[in-house]
């Protein structure tokens, strides 16, 4: 099924009050159990509303999912990787975070290069070859390599999105963009990126500005799955094995 859009802020739920009301049950109450009930009544009618909000990112909720996310899977708690992620790509929270590690990365930058690339299936092969986690082209591997095992597939990508990104000052847009069209294009005019980095961009620099800012959900990632992500998406789940 599509994955639907979900406010990520919960509603405050309120409770009210006990209010008073009687019913005959056939006994007779002492006069000073009146009292004390009619007191004990009397502080509970003039007390005030308690509202409580429940936060997306309350500590207390911390180790389970997050209420009203469309994630499902509460590894992030462990992984340090923001909830909006679909949970294909929260499977490998713990290994995003060692990888992202190597490089100086932040794992969230990872992980939406993960999540655009290819949703958390190892054996992603693109048209133009590309392949893996991260969609590595093929001149990027030694002869020794294995491109689809994890590790090296891996390594290999968050070695060019390092590159990418110190080409960009820093500039994480400018690194997605250097990331899918080529580090030399970082230097160009943006009129002069193709219509395919101009996307990757598009849907790239939101998703990682909301896992960045803490959300519990992503607009642009619900976007992105809807036009792009059901089938690859599920082909990670499936590979994946997850329920």
């Amino acid at each position: 099924m599509p994955r639907p859009h979900v406010d990520p802020d919960p509603e405050s739920w309120t409770t009210a009050s006990p209010q008073g009301s009687g019913c005959s049950s056939g006994l007779l109450i002492p006069p000073l159990a009146v009292l004390l009930v009619s007191g004990l009544l009397a502080l509970f009618a003039y007390s005030p509303f308690v509202t409580v909000s429940a936060s997306p990112i309350s500590p207390a909720i911390a180790d389970a999912p997050v209420p009203n996310s469309p994630i499902l899977n509460s590894g992030y708690a462990q992984s340090g990787l923001s909830p909006i992620f679909t949970p294909e790509v929260q499977y490998w929270g713990s290994r995003i975070a060692a990888w992202s590690a190597e490089f100086g990365l932040d794992p969230n930058l990872a992980a939406t290069v993960m999540q655009i690339e290819s949703c958390g299936y190892a054996r992603a092969t693109s048209r133009s070859g590309a392949m893996g986690l991260f969609q590595v082209m093929p001149f990027h591997f030694s002869t020794i390599d294995s491109p689809y095992d994890p590790d090296t597939n891996a390594r290999r990508g968050l070695a060019y999105l390092s590159q990418s990104l110190q080409r960009a000052a820093g500039d994480a847009r400018l690194a997605l963009a250097g990331y899918n069209g080529g580090i030399g294009i970082i230097g160009r005019g943006e009129w002069t990126w193709s219509a395919q980095t101009n996307r990757y961009v598009y849907y790239g620099a939101p998703i990682y500005a909301d896992a960045s800012a803490g959300l519990a959900s992503s607009p642009m990632l619900d976007e992105w799955y809807l036009n792009y992500g059901v089938s690859l998406c599920q082909q990670a789940h499936n590979s994946l094995g997850l329920p």
